[in-house]
């Protein structure tokens, strides 16, 4: 098997991302894997894995926007934010479909949300959940996310399903709170499924029992991400072989050290066009992925060494 890449794994309920982690690492006999952002115990869907050199992308894709198909419930508040809570109050549902939708479109672009407790968050070292459970609040500060889209799939009072596209950490359950809070009614989250992260769907994903079978039958390359795909809509560059030494070791690469440069389209640029990309991809001539570096005033630095000799 590959020593390092990224599996689009299906994370069922009952699982924390972190038994997803410790149950890859022991299939694979890997001590390093890591995952690409939290997905609570009772929500399912997409969580990307990444194991060996990959896990340096960890980050990277815990900054990604994501898509979720989200099940709220009106006239309920809880002490979760979603169905598993102690429910706090009950209100008749008296909005009308229009009224609904009304609101909920009114959440789409910059908002704030305040965090809440029952989350993964730290305060001065304490996680919110653990100040929860033992009947702590304290006060959190409101943090802007973005929600890119709300696109309402059924409306069954006193249940609504939306699909949203939003940022990074976008708090669903908070979404679903505060659209209740605006009408009037109060509302949680009934259940939450996550059907992308950045370039990896839900259609792609592997459940674990279906990643252990594929594992013992030797065919796992198959299913495993190269690190670089997920740079696939950036510029790319290669290096000339003179200038292996300097990229390899890290070094600022200029026009001369590169033999070709690419769009995110795979079309031939000049050196001087990557000032309209945010990132760069660099390769050697035998294609192998050097790293991720930024372009800025006629020189390539490096951002992430991803290189495997």
């Amino acid at each position: 098997m590959k020593t390092s890449g990224i599996v689009n794994v299906y994370k069922e309920k009952g699982y924390t991302s972190f038994d997803v982690v410790a149950i890859l690492r022991k299939t694979f006999h890997i001590k390093k894997v890591g995952h690409t952002g939290t997905l609570d115990p009772d929500a399912e869907g997409v969580l990307p894995v990444c194991f060996g050199k990959a896990t340096k992308v960890c980050d990277l894709l815990t900054d990604k926007d994501k898509v979720y198909r989200a099940k709220m419930h009106l006239g309920i508040t809880t002490d979760t934010e979603d169905i598993t809570g102690n429910v706090t109050s009950e209100s008749p549902v008296q909005c009308s479909e229009d009224e609904i939708r009304q609101v909920i479109s009114s959440f789409v672009g910059d908002i704030l949300q305040v965090p809440p407790m029952y989350s993964a968050l730290k305060v001065n070292g304490k996680k919110l959940y653990e100040l929860a459970r033992a009947g702590v609040e304290v006060e959190r500060k409101a943090r802007s996310v973005k929600i890119f889209s709300i696109e309402i799939e059924e409306i069954s009072l006193p249940y609504v399903t939306f699909l949203v596209h939003c940022s990074k950490g976008t708090y669903i359950r908070t979404l679903c709170k505060d659209i209740g809070e605006k009408l009037g009614c109060g509302a949680c989250m009934e259940s939450l499924l996550r059907t992308r992260v950045s370039c990896f769907d839900i259609s792609h994903a592997l459940k674990l029992d279906e990643i252990k079978s594929i594992y013992e039958k030797n065919e796992m390359d198959s299913y495993i991400y190269d690190v670089d795909s997920i740079f696939s809509h950036t510029s790319r560059a290669i290096v000339g072989e003179e200038s292996y030494r300097y990229a390899l070791n890290g070094a600022v690469l200029l026009e001369h050290n590169f033999i070709s440069v690419f769009d995110e389209n795979d079309k031939k640029i000049s050196f001087s066009d990557l000032e309209q990309f945010s990132a760069v991809r660099v390769y050697l001539q035998d294609n192998s992925f050097v790293g991720m570096y930024e372009y800025k005033e006629a020189q390539c630095k490096l951002r992430k060494m991803f290189y495997e000799s």
